[in-house]
C-alpha cells in the first residue's frame, strides 16, 4: 500500500462509495482498488469510491463510502477464486475481501477482476521472490529516552533486480502494515549488497493516538520487508509524495497517483514478504 486515503491501506488507500452509483455525484466517482496477494497469504482487497476533493472526509465518509457487494475474481491462470467479504471492525473501512483458495507463490502472476454495478476494474500483477530480513532492532539515541528508531538490516540479492518497501505494525494498536515513510526503495540506490537502514513510522489513516514518527517503549513492533514490482514501488511513491506535499492522497478525484488498475485507480500488489517481530524496553510508569 496498506493510503490503506487508503486504508488503508488498511493501506492506505481508501477513497469510498456508498453501495449505490446513481446519483449524479456518484457518476464522477472513481472505484478505488487496494488489493494484495503476499508469498504464502491469501489475497486481500479493500474496495470503495473517490470522495470528491469539496466533500469532508472523515470516518463516517468514508463508511458511506465503502463498497461491499462487489463480485471480485482472481486467478493465477490455473485456478479462480471469487474472494468473500468480512467485517473487520479494526480497520477503517472495515469491509475487506478474503481469499481461502490461491496463494502467492514467488514468480506467479495474479490477475485481478472487479465486477460492480455496471462497472468491470481489472489488473494484473506478480509476486516477486522474497528477500529475507536478517534483523530488525529498536534503539535509542540516548539510554534515558523513551523513543527511538528501528534500524534493519537485510541483503540485497546482486543478481536480481529488486525494489523493495518496508512496514510496520504496532500490536494491538495498528490493525495492518503501514508503509514506512520513505519506506519505498530501488536497489539501484544501493552502494553495496549489505543493506544497513532507519525506519521512520508510516501515517495511518485515522489512527487511535496521536502520529508521531518514532517508536516507544513498551511497543511490540512487526517489521516488514517486502519485495515489490514496479508498478507498485511508482504508486507508493506517488502516494508518498501527496503527503509530503500536504494534498490528500487518500480520496483522489484528480489522480496524480500512479496505478496499475484499468477502469479504477488504486493498487493490485504482489510482494515478496519477511518479517520480524521486535519488542522494546517496558514502559516505565511515571512517579505518582
Amino acid at each position: 500500500m496498506k493510503k490503506h486515503l487508503l486504508f488503508l491501506l488498511g493501506l492506505v488507500l481508501v477513497s469510498c462509495s456508498n453501495d449505490n452509483f446513481s446519483s449524479e455525484k456518484s457518476l464522477e466517482s472513481k472505484i478505488v482498488v487496494e488489493g494484495w496477494i503476499e508469498e504464502g497469504d491469501f489475497a486481500n482487497v479493500l474496495l470503495s469510491s473517490s470522495i470528491p476533493v469539496t466533500d469532508v472526509i472523515d470516518s463516517t465518509n468514508v463508511l458511506n463510502r465503502v463498497i461491499r457487494s462487489a463480485k471480485i475474481t482472481i486467478s493465477d491462470g490455473e485456478t479462480s477464486e471469487v474472494l468473500r467479504v468480512k467485517n473487520d471492525k479494526n480497520r477503517i473501512p472495515p469491509f475487506v475481501y478474503f481469499g481461502s483458495t490461491i496463494k502467492g507463490q514467488a514468480g506467479k502472476e495474479y490477475s485481478l477482476k472487479i465486477e460492480y454495478l455496471n462497472r468491470v476494474v481489472t489488473a494484473v500483477t506478480r509476486v516477486p521472490e522474497t528477500v529475507t530480513l536478517k534483523s530488525a532492532e529498536y534503539i535509542k539515541t540516548n539510554p534515558s529516552d523513551t523513543t527511538g528508531y528501528v534500524f534493519v538490516k537485510f541483503d540485497d540479492p546482486p543478481s536480481q533486480k529488486n525494489y523493495y518497501q518496508l512496514a510496520t505494525r504496532l500490536d494491538k494498536e495498528e490493525p495492518i502494515f503501514v508503509p514506512a515513510f520513505y519506506g519505498n526503495l530501488d536497489d539501484k540506490n544501493f552502494k553495496e549488497s549489505s543493506v544497513s537502514l532507519q525506519i521512520n513510522r508510516g501515517v495511518l489513516l485515522f489512527p487511535k493516538t496521536k502520529f508521531t514518527p518514532y517508536f516507544a517503549d513498551g511497543d511490540l513492533i512487526h517489521v516488514k520487508l517486502r519485495t515489490q514490482t514496479k508498478e507498485s514501488l511508482d504508486f507508493w511513491n506517488s502516494w508518498q509524495n501527496e503527503i509530503v506535499n500536504s494534498q490528500n492522497p487518500i480520496y483522489p478525484a484528480n489522480i496524480s497517483l500512479k496505478s496499475n488498475i484499468n477502469g479504477g485507480i488504486g493498487i493490485w500488489a504482489g510482494y515478496g514478504q519477511s518479517t520480524i517481530t521486535v519488542r522494546t524496553p517496558p514502559k516505565k510508569e511515571k512517579p505518582i
